[in-house]
């Protein structure tokens, strides 16, 4: 069982993409570990449903949670996307797609933006309070040596300064607050099914799930605005 470090009580987890590999992991652990008055998952085919690319939608989510008997003081967005049956990660520039461009930074970096934009002020301003979105290491530009997956990388580089920029913002009203993106690993989901090459340490949605609590557990508001692995180290911009 994951134990995560104490949160003022009453305390609300939140986690969005819960119908995901690893959303529907880390909703199962954090409800298991019962250190949460309550833990609340939302997805698009949820109760409110939660669209990223439908603004509306995470604005009725965020008065829901702002309506909750408990403050949400742990926030997790475990959305992306990588691939589906329209488009793959490009190999080359040749393989450069405006639509394809346009759904990844919909998706890895508007959607999450948005999230903040809504969801950060709900924040208490007193005690532990985190809010993490998954990004991805390449979506590190120093870290990149290989090239290729254009949109994908870019998308989330483009989350990491959102994340940024946010978490300084956020500092000057919730300086005990930790805003952060999270680089879970490969993990076997539908969203690295095909890229998974051997070698790789590809994790089951269970264990990435702890593997991230974890990490949570030990993150500091001087950690705020960084790009944190799986083995809570950090990844450089």
């Amino acid at each position: 069982m994951t134990q995560l470090s104490p949160f003022p009580s009453p305390a609300l987890a939140v986690v969005i993409g819960a119908g995901g590999g690893i959303g529907a992991a880390l909703l199962s652990a954090l409800r298991e570990a019962g250190r949460f008055e309550d833990v609340i998952g939302l997805s698009r085919r949820g109760d409110p449903p939660l669209d990223l690319l439908d603004e509306r939608s995470i604005r009725a989510a965020a008065e829901r949670i702002a309506g909750h008997r408990a403050p949400p003081r742990l926030i997790l967005d475990a959305t992306g996307f990588l691939h589906d049956g329209d488009y793959r990660p490009e190999k080359s520039w040749r393989q450069l797609d405006p639509d394809h461009l346009a759904r990844a930074f919909a998706v890895n970096a508007t959607g999450p933006a948005l999230l903040m934009k809504h969801l950060l002020p709900l924040l208490p301003r007193d005690g532990k309070a985190l809010f993490a979105t998954l990004s991805a290491r390449v979506g590190s530009i120093s870290d990149n040596r290989i090239g290729g997956w254009y949109a994908y990388r870019a998308s989330k580089a483009a989350l990491n300064q959102l994340v940024r920029c946010a978490a300084i913002e956020l500092r000057r009203t919730h300086p005990q607050a930790v805003c952060v993106a999270l680089h879970p690993g490969t993990v076997d989901t539908g969203l690295s099914a095909p890229f998974a090459k051997a070698g790789l340490e590809v994790r089951p949605p269970e264990v990435a799930a702890a593997d991230l609590l974890a990490v949570v557990d030990g993150l500091t508001p001087e950690r705020s605005g960084e790009l944190v692995d799986q083995n809570g180290e950090t990844v450089p911009f």
